[in-house]
């Protein structure tokens, strides 16, 4: 091998090719990355039997060749280097890679033990990449840590037609976001259950200016695939049966309230500073005013008061608040409609454009209060 490629580009595809290297891996030669120069093209992989990662640059090949080293370090040897050019050969079993007046020389892995990466689905279809960064934002607030129910740390995601559906919970809270897409095919009509960490992690390195296409081959369910500006991600579905959570939104809200979504958070942020760890805040509604309070009359305490636009009974509702931040933080609107039944329902957060108007269902946010004693 023997490549001549931009220093930056090829950080960078190092770097985000090799994140998915596992801390310890079922076999050492899955700390390795695969670089294979060719037709101009210098392609990166790295998998771990459940998660692949594909990359691809531009690059001179002098000379055409496949090699396998050590990831991490190579990712740490890339970020080193100074701009410019960066020159990669091979002799007998190590690799050369040098840029400026650095030279390392990395140690050759086995090509032979490495694990052949699985195949690319078909297409499903095409997400906007900034809507598809969006929706993952919403729907992954609520995805549970608890690695023991590993079907409440991925989230689900339904497409019907040209709808797509994410949804997520931690049994204590639901989020919900809904948008439009491309299918490949018009009757496009399932659900695949997807590691949220994963999601989050193709959020943060999304080019939002370019599609996201989605691939998935029914006859073989168990593999998705995520395609974005050159960059190929695969992952093994979750097995198991996401919780059944539509009978969980209520049709009829009896009471309601507008708020500025701004003033809301800040207000919840001032009046927490008293609260214990974990400890909830109140909120009392009742005359187009909603009180925040937390704390303890033995302790220090805080309230505060901020208008709303408010239909039915007063009502007084406890929540964790940092639950309540999150959710509120994935509102994009100014403003938030609270829908409530009881003190002990859960509570359904919208966000809308006007204070005068309809709130939007695109994201839906369920918040289950915490039970208080007066």
């Amino acid at each position: 091998m023997k490549v001549e490629i931009d220093s930056s580009a090829f950080s960078e595809a190092v770097s985000w090719t090799t994140r998915i290297i596992p801390a310890r891996p079922a076999t050492p030669i899955l700390t390795g990355v695969k670089l294979e120069a060719a037709d101009g093209t210098l392609q990166l992989s790295a998998f771990d039997y459940e998660i692949s990662a594909r990359h691809h640059i531009e690059a001179g090949i002098d000379e055409d060749g496949t090699v396998i080293v050590q990831g991490k370090l190579l990712a740490d040897i890339a970020k080193a280097l100074p701009s410019g050019k960066t020159y990669l050969s091979t002799n007998g079993s190590k690799l050369t890679v040098s840029g400026g007046k650095s030279t390392f020389s990395l140690q050759l892995m086995p090509e032979s033990d490495y694990p052949e990466l699985p195949e690319i689905p078909s297409s499903l279809g095409a997400i906007d990449g900034d809507t598809f960064s969006h929706a993952i934002a919403q729907a992954a607030v609520a995805i549970s840590r608890e690695e023991s129910r590993p079907v409440l740390t991925g989230v689900r995601v339904a497409f019907s037609g040209d709808k797509v559906q994410m949804t997520a919970t931690d049994r204590f809270r639901l989020s919900r976001s809904t948008f439009t897409w491309s299918p490949a095919q018009d009757d496009t009509d399932t659900a695949l259950l997807v590691r949220g960490n994963l999601l989050r992690d193709i959020s943060r390195s999304l080019d939002t200016a370019q599609n996201v296409v989605l691939g998935f081959n029914s006859e073989s369910p168990t593999l998705v695939s995520f395609t974005n500006a050159g960059k190929v991600s695969t992952t093994q579905l979750i097995d198991g049966e996401f919780p059944s959570v539509d009978r969980l939104f209520v049709s009829e809200y009896p009471i309601q309230a507008v708020i500025d979504k701004n003033a809301l958070i800040d207000a919840i942020r001032r009046v927490s500073l008293v609260a214990e760890r974990n400890a909830p805040i109140r909120m009392v509604f009742d005359n187009n005013e909603v009180t925040l309070s937390a704390g303890s009359a033995d302790e220090s305490q805080a309230t505060e008061v901020i208008p709303v636009d408010m239909d039915g009974d007063p009502i007084t509702i406890a929540f964790n608040p940092n639950y309540l931040l999150e959710g509120l933080g994935a509102i994009y609107e100014p403003y938030v409609r609270v829908k409530m039944v009881s003190p002990i329902k859960a509570v359904e957060f919208n966000g809308q454009q006007e204070q005068d108007g309809n709130e939007s269902l695109d994201y839906r946010y369920l918040l289950v209060p915490v039970r208080f004693v007066d």
